[in-house]
């Protein structure tokens, strides 16, 4: 039997993978309410591409993907949070504040899912996100979902988790990696 690194089961799910130039590249917002099928139609596609990824590869940690991930540049993201919550879903999303206070926790990826990287992350985040109807709302995460929703946004403008690395330390092969299966931990 052939053994099929992450990153290429991903990669065979419709995920694109580091090295393509979208990845680096910040998206477009979407004008809303004028462009709101476009938006629908991007939403779509990125809860299709959730599906077909969750059938493969459990999330106990909940799990995101942002449209340049499925090759489209638009500031569209949709993020599961872990368990039976609702799919957050983040159109023009802007982080407008942001706690001191941080943690670092490993963080996996879609787009190069052979490794895991020690990320620091706000603790709590604000973010401003487009409604269909063109409405602005502003939304508080914490913890988790805060690193979720942060993680995606990155994705939004150009930036992959690597980039919030502290200096001197490198992802790990997802082989080293002992969390899968559980949430990250928070006092």
């Amino acid at each position: 039997m052939i053994d099929v690194r992450p990153s290429q089961r991903m990669r065979d799910l419709g995920v694109v993978q580091h090295g393509a130039g979208i990845l680096a590249e910040p998206t477009r917002a979407l004008t809303l309410p004028a462009e709101r099928d476009e938006a629908e139609r991007i939403t779509d596609e990125l809860f299709a591409a959730m599906e077909r990824i969750g059938q493969v590869h459990p999330f106990a940690k909940g799990m995101g993907i942002a449209a340049p991930q499925i090759g489209i540049g638009r500031a569209a993201a949709v993020v599961q949070p872990p368990g039976d919550a609702p799919a957050i879903i983040l159109l023009n999303p802007r982080i407008t504040d942001r706690s001191d206070d941080v943690d670092e926790q490993y963080e996996g990826c879609l787009s190069f899912f052979d490794v895991r990287g020690l990320v620091p992350r706000p603790l709590k985040i604000i973010v401003e996100t487009t409604a269909l109807t063109g409405e602005i709302v502003a939304t508080v995460y914490e913890r988790g979902l805060a690193r979720l929703i942060h993680h995606e946004i990155d994705h939004l403008d150009g930036l992959l988790y690597t980039a919030r690395m502290r200096a001197g330390v490198d992802p790990i092969p997802v082989e080293e990696y002992r969390q899968t299966g559980r949430a990250w931990a928070y006092e």
